[in-house]
């Protein structure tokens, strides 16, 4: 009755009130007064698909070039290089020295002043063209000196412990990886450098390892004749020499240019240049037709690249106690860094490959994360190429409730490109449909090959990964499902280009797991026409399950939702179809533990492996427990008694405890996991997160993140709009989130009283159920 009074007075209300104003951005700039100590105290600075890792030190500016796509013939994601740039005279030693991330426009401001003199330089990336610019101004006439400095200038062979964990797949492989060398050189007054990947890559190995040889015609190659590098100049430079050098653990070889004269105002612009190219010459024409459209072009590029930024923040925002900024609160430093780290997958927006989450486009030189791997600034432990799929979609799910649809492809097109790979592999290992994605796989859709196993028993069934984590793990390709499907339900977008991968998933488990029982049986179904999810997985955690409960609530809930499409998605047959389908598909199983009825992970299970907790899958991502749903009680009592391990519940890295909480409305649990997870890092910049199980930065960690505190915020089961359904009364906040059906939802919140609140399309504010406590 509360609850009813509430919406009816809510409803009222919203028919009334404005907009919330947008919090001022500017309160979130990242500000450093002085210089860092190396490349771990760097800045994110991006945009379009380029991120730099941006720091100053000992009175230089430095900065790692990355470029999402790039994959060396070992399935490295390597840098292109970093820069380093001095300027003369030395208008930084012993100045008033500041260094700032301007969030609202997308760059980064580092100046000085010294004797009245002040000297700025702006390094922004043009979101629209894979341009960096560095633009400097200063009070008197300055030279500037920036050096190329590359560490691929030999071919490098790893026999270090802990170098393959760049590109798993050569971990117990019975070769070692070679690292093949750059070319670079100047290009009359520029510099110019590439990496062509040789005929021979991990692609190769993987379909030999995987005895698919008889099918390598027919499966896609993303390595082969990919060609990626870059072009660095500027009007007012010219070439002056090579040199060599060490930084940190790394030795380089320098290629510098030089201003020709002083001046006040000094440009110069880094291209990167990424194409599967037939020949070197047809690379260098694409990099060339991108270096001359930016020459005229740079004063409307930064507005068109400011302008978007601005867009960006205008569409979705969280902002905790910011009228009272105190960047000691905790409160305060989860609003500001739930930006900080939007910021950093905004510099992805439109990458050909998604963001990686075990660093992004973010990382540094290794051995400030990890002592024990004094490698070059490439590496990264969990691979470059390779696609960790439980980790990955906490990278983009938060995009939803933020608005950011533009973004996503860049996640559900690497499977796009990548299914028929992946139902080749089914057809020749089986002879059924669908496609089999595992776990951990390549980025051309196959097992990594470490995965796979290369010490596999003779009598080890094919396609199936010899592996203790990733033995019989397909579930999540079924959240990338959900995530294609949400697209229509949230932006009303045409998903008909996805609904083969949607479709290709769910023939998979209803083919494979019908081929499973009557390998073993006269039937293919239990006595009640149920399928017989065995051997199945629950999640990486426990292993031999017969009918996991997190398998049959993805399969139960994307084939629920295919169903649900219109006729403009699906035929009468194929509609028939499907509701056959989700009839056969056994309910979740349930459990007594410690005198509570708990959702189970299993009905059984032979081993318990990791510390994941997929009996509350059920409740995310899948949403069939929860607020608003039937059972909320048997879920309150798995969060609280059905874990099977203390370590089953973390915040670290990929854990979604704090989202599990949100969901089932235990504000107080919520409240202090979103602490952990969204409080400042202990690194100078506040989001760089890790390594927790994975990277520094983290990014799913900072994915889960999000998460958590959206679903603090607003939930939306059966479209509904729960606002603030576990919220704490103590954090005033102002936010703006999307919604399904094309809704958003902004307002505030201060003091346990809604101050203003706009709900559109108006027609929505029905929908609305307010649960302040």
């Amino acid at each position: 009755m509360k609850l009813k009074k509430r919406f009816f007075e809510l409803f009222f209300f919203c028919s009334l009130v404005t907009s919330a104003q947008t919090p001022e951005l500017n309160k979130y700039n990242v500000v450093w007064t002085k210089q860092s100590a190396n490349s771990s105290e760097s800045m994110p600075c991006g945009g379009g698909d380029i991120g730099l890792n941006v720091w100053t030190e000992k009175d230089e500016i430095l900065f790692y070039l990355s470029r999402s796509g790039a994959f060396d013939e070992n399935n490295v994601f390597p840098k292109f290089g970093r820069v380093r740039l001095r300027i003369t005279p030395n208008l930084f030693q012993k100045a008033t020295f500041k260094q700032e991330l301007k969030l609202n426009e997308g760059y980064v401001e580092i100046s000085s002043v010294k004797n009245k003199k002040k000297v700025l330089v702006k390094i922004w990336v043009d979101v629209f063209k894979p341009v960096v610019h560095v633009e400097t101004e200063s009070d008197e006439k300055l030279k500037v000196e920036a050096w190329y400095e590359n560490w691929r200038d030999k071919d490098l062979t790893w026999t270090q412990p802990g170098q393959t964990k760049a590109s798993l797949a050569f971990r117990d492989a019975p070769f070692q990886a070679v690292v093949r060398k750059d070319s670079v050189a100047f290009d009359g007054q520029n510099v110019l450098w590439y990496h062509r990947n040789r005929d021979e890559s991990v692609f190769d190995f993987t379909v030999k390892q995987q005895k698919l040889d008889s099918v390598k015609s027919q499966l896609w190659n993303p390595l082969k004749n990919l060609t990626f590098g870059g072009w660095m100049g500027g009007s007012n430079f010219k070439t002056a020499g090579i040199s060599q050098g060490k930084y940190v653990d790394t030795e380089f070889t320098a290629f510098k240019i030089e201003s020709k004269q002083a001046a006040h105002k000094q440009e110069l612009q880094i291209v990167l240049h990424i194409a599967t190219a037939e020949t070197i010459a047809q690379w260098k024409a694409g990099l060339e037709q991108i270096v001359q459209s930016s020459k005229s072009t740079q004063v409307a590029d930064f507005e068109a690249t400011k302008k978007w930024w601005n867009a960006f923040w205008r569409r979705s925002y969280i902002a905790i106690n910011n009228h009272q900024k105190d960047s000691s609160s905790v409160a305060w430093q989860v609003g500001r860094n739930y930006n900080l780290f939007r910021y950093q997958l905004g510099c992805n927006a439109y990458g050909t490959y998604p963001t990686k989450f075990n660093g992004g486009m973010f990382t540094f030189d290794p051995s400030f994360t990890d002592k024990n791997a004094p490698f070059t600034p490439d590496h990264r432990d969990w691979g470059g190429g390779t696609h960790t799929a439980q980790n990955q979609r906490l990278v983009y799910f938060p995009m939803f409730r933020s608005g950011d649809f533009d973004m996503l492809p860049s996640q559900l097109n690497f499977y796009l490109r990548a299914l028929k790979n992946a139902e080749t592999r089914t057809k020749v290992y089986w002879g059924h449909n669908g496609a089999s994605f595992t776990e951990q796989l390549e980025q051309f859709g196959l097992p990594l090959a470490t995965s796979y196993g290369w010490k596999r028993p003779q009598n080890f069934p094919t396609g199936i990964e010899y592996n203790y984590w990733l033995e019989y793990l397909w579930d999540t390709q079924m959240e990338f499902c959900l995530m294609m499907l949400d697209l229509e339900k949230y932006n009303d977008q045409d998903i008909s280009n996805y609904l083969p991968f949607v479709e290709s998933c769910v023939t998979f488990f209803y083919e494979h797991y019908q081929w499973e029982a009557t390998s073993r049986s006269r039937s293919a179904f239990a006595d009640d026409g149920k399928l017989i999810l065995y051997p199945s997985s629950g999640t990486e955690t426990y292993k031999m399950a017969y009918n996991s409960s997190s398998t049959i609530a993805g399969l139960y809930s994307i084939t629920k939702r295919l169903t649900e499409l219109s006729d403009k998605y699906l035929s009468p047959e194929k509609r028939k179809h499907y509701e056959k389908v989700l009839k056969s598909i056994p309910d979740i199983p349930l459990k007594e533990k410690n005198g509570h009825l708990t959702i189970a992970p299993a009905e059984a299970w032979g081993r318990i492996n990791n510390q994941e907790m997929p009996q509350l899958y059920p409740v995310y991502p899948w949403g069939m427990f929860g607020i608003g749903k039937p059972k909320l009680d048997v879920a309150i009592n798995t969060w609280k008694y059905g874990a099977d391990r203390a370590i089953q519940k973390n915040h670290i890295s990929w854990h979604q405890d704090a989202i599990f909480c949100a969901r089932l409305g235990l504000t107080e649990e919520a409240t202090e996991i979103t602490i952990k997870k969204l409080r400042d890092a202990p690194r100078r910049y506040p989001t760089f997160w890790g390594p927790g199980h994975d990277w520094v930065p983290d990014h799913n960690w900072g994915g889960s993140g999000m998460i958590g505190l959206q679903e603090m915020l607003l939930q939306t089961p059966d479209d509904k709009l729960y606002l603030f359904p576990a919220w704490p009364k103590n954090w005033d906040v102002q936010f703006k989130l999307h919604a399904p059906a094309n809704t958003t939802v902004e307002g505030e919140l201060r003091d346990g009283k809604v101050l203003s609140l706009k709900v559109t399309p108006e027609s929505r504010a029905k929908d609305v159920i307010l649960m302040i406590k």
